[in-house]
């Protein structure tokens, strides 16, 4: 059934199973003590951080396979993306398994697409099981779409940290998760042109899909635990928030946002954490752990996405962006 923008699960896929890797500066924040894998070296024993990204990327597949007593032989279909060129994160470690691969990208926000897409998959029967799983890595991300880390550029106050982490997802028919329905995104263009300031740049899209959740569900941000959006970070938390506000929504009692959440309070990390990785670990560690044990009933995980190019913005475009909605409750 779908309404609006908003496909409704009739039979109700489950999270069977959850897994997340972070890197060495993640842990030390809300995730360390939930995540799976927690990294002592972000280079993860590899030569090159892109490498790095993918080992992430393959362990937290495999961890949330094993985790539910499975092999490769059991999944039907592995959804996945990254950040990278050709989302090779996603792509390398693909070949690393037996199953076949739908490769998506959708920025940060490919957590909730490959959630919503497996949903849609184990719903209509036509596989049992899908791995949904993303990643990023801070210093890959860095030399792709902002500078080397060898130039020493200053960062400004606007700006995000990339998240070192990877987090996996297992979507079949039971579970005390249920994937109970999913809001397509839009893109939304506010004219930001800063590519250090992916909070502004994506907050619009976070709106329009939360609010457009609410419109097709006929429900009240009151209504769930927790309004999870993706990387948004200290300033687009408020400003989703705000733009939710002037069009009558007021989410700001059960808004939690993963980049504003992921480090130590303590740290001056300016607007908090983003990249794939962001809502990938948060989700697939601290959210679905709270959730299982019952501490989290019903959730709408709201992931972000800025979708820009160096050539995009070396060309002066503004920032595209798009934002995936995955309701689950227990």
């Amino acid at each position: 059934m779908k309404k609006g923008n908003t496909v409704f699960f009739k039979n109700k896929p489950c999270i069977e199973s959850f897994s997340a890797v972070c890197g060495s500066k993640e842990k030390e924040g809300i995730i360390g003590q939930y995540a799976d894998i927690a990294l002592d070296d972000d280079m993860y024993g590899e030569s090159t951080y892109e490498k790095a990204e993918c080992k992430m990327l393959t362990t937290a597949i495999l961890q949330c396979i094993e985790k539910r007593g499975m092999t490769e032989k059991d999944v039907d279909v592995l959804i996945s993306g990254d950040l990278l060129n050709q989302i090779i994160s996603a792509s390398f470690a693909a070949r690393d398994y037996d199953i076949p691969f739908l490769g998506v990208y959708s920025a940060c926000s490919t957590m909730s697409e490959s959630i919503m897409l497996g949903a849609m998959l184990v719903n209509a029967g036509y596989v049992k099981r899908a791995v949904a799983a993303t990643g990023s890595h801070f210093a890959s991300a860095e030399r792709q779409y902002r500078y080397p880390l060898e130039l020493g550029c200053t960062r400004p106050p606007q700006s995000q940290w990339t998240v070192t982490g990877a987090g996996s997802c297992m979507i079949g028919k039971s579970g005390k998760i249920k994937i109970v329905s999913a809001t397509m995104g839009k893109v939304c263009d506010f004219g930001v042109t800063d590519v250090n300031n992916m909070g502004a740049a994506m907050a619009p899209a976070a709106a329009d899909s939360i609010m457009q959740h609410l419109k097709d569900t006929g429900t009240q941000s009151d209504d769930y635990d927790m309004i999870l959006t993706g990387d948004l970070g200290a300033l687009g938390s408020r400003i989703v928030k705000d733009l939710c506000w002037e069009k009558g929504f007021d989410i700001s009692k059960v808004h939690v946002d993963c980049g504003e959440i992921i480090y130590k309070v303590v740290e001056n990390e300016f607007q908090g954490g983003s990249g794939a990785g962001c809502s990938a670990t948060v989700l697939n560690s601290y959210v679905l752990t709270k959730m299982q044990a019952g501490l989290y009933k019903r959730i709408l995980f709201a992931a972000t996405g800025a979708l820009l190019s160096t050539v995009s913005s070396g060309q002066g475009e503004s920032i595209p962006c798009i934002s995936h909605v995955v309701e689950m409750e227990l």
